[in-house]
């Protein structure tokens, strides 16, 4: 079997913390000119295009392509995409810790962890890159948006397999804080499991029939005034799981805007209503010294400002 190439790297550094967008030509192509893909691939007008060559934007492993660089299928390519303005994010990322592998980020409400979408610049990663001075730097896990708390990042390559493995295969101890509605008759603690889908473009994730593939402990700490302050432990990792569960028990998060139901999107600048959701602890062993790693998040929901 034959070993898969490296792929080069970028010839072009990043952009305000952003890499280079990167693209290997199909095999299967018919364009004559690297210029008749992109035009023909790009959501952009051929003008743009054209602008990009004009000012050697695009490049290929040995450097800036002219306009009628022929195509060669499996060639690689790369640009900067054309960054659209986006509201800044108006909240710190605050670094917990950092050593010369890996540094702790406690993240802010409405912050991506990685650009996707129309989220680019305005992410935690582009950001510590550009903070920190460590253009390598990846993050070894994902966190969403509209959560807030703690996220790690892996500040050398080397390192990555290594950090990413914990993740991968669950070994770690993640504990969240949420504030929800308070239910008398809801008995907790409890462990809820269920068979959890998300389609792909699709904006929330379901429960259907099935062996169960998600697990979360949900324990009471505290209420008052109708609120509940809640720990909550998640034994799988799939994508929302913490909102469905909670929302499933009657008890959706406060200020969810996709559970139980899908509301109106928020302004852009609109930052009043953080998701009452905080990755509030971490705990692993660390894969290259073995040391035992603990870390706390310093922020507090704003619906329970004394919740601890």
């Amino acid at each position: 079997m034959r070993r898969r190439a490296a792929v080069p790297p970028a010839p072009l550094p990043q952009r305000r913390g952003v890499d280079p967008v990167r693209r290997r030509l199909p095999f299967d192509g018919g364009w004559a000119t690297v210029r008749d893909y992109l035009v023909d691939r790009l959501p952009v007008p051929p003008a743009l295009v054209d602008a990009m060559f004009a000012e050697g934007a695009v490049h290929g492993e040995a450097g800036v392509l002219p306009a009628g660089a022929p195509y060669l299928p499996g060639a690689y390519v790369w640009y900067h995409r054309e960054l659209e303005p986006e509201v800044p994010v108006p909240f710190p990322v605050t670094v917990l810790h950092r050593d010369e592998r890996i540094v702790v980020a406690d993240k802010p409400h409405f912050l991506a962890v990685t650009p996707r979408g129309r989220h680019v610049v305005e992410t935690a990663l582009s950001r510590l890159r550009n903070e920190l001075a460590l253009p390598e730097l990846s993050p070894a896990h994902r966190l969403d948006r509209l959560t807030a708390g703690l996220t790690l990042f892996v500040a050398r390559p080397e390192y990555r397999g290594a950090y990413q493995a914990l993740f991968a295969e669950r070994r770690f101890r993640k504990e969240y804080r949420a504030v929800a509605p308070f239910d008398p008759e809801l008995s907790l603690p409890r462990t809820v499991r269920s068979h959890l889908v998300k389609e792909r473009g699709e904006l929330t994730a379901r429960e259907v029939p099935g062996p169960p593939n998600s697990s979360s402990v949900v324990e009471l700490l505290t209420h008052r005034a109708g609120l509940g302050g809640y720990r909550l432990l998640p034994e799988t990792g799939k994508t929302h799981q913490l909102r469905v569960h909670l929302s499933a028990l009657g008890i959706p998060i406060l200020h969810d805007p996709l559970y139980p139901e899908v509301l109106a999107e928020a302004a852009p600048d609109d930052f009043r209503r953080p998701l009452q959701l905080l990755a509030h602890t971490l705990e692993f062993t660390d894969p290259v010294t073995g040391a035992p790693m603990r870390f706390e998040s310093a922020r507090r929901l704003s619906a329970w400002p004394s919740e601890g």
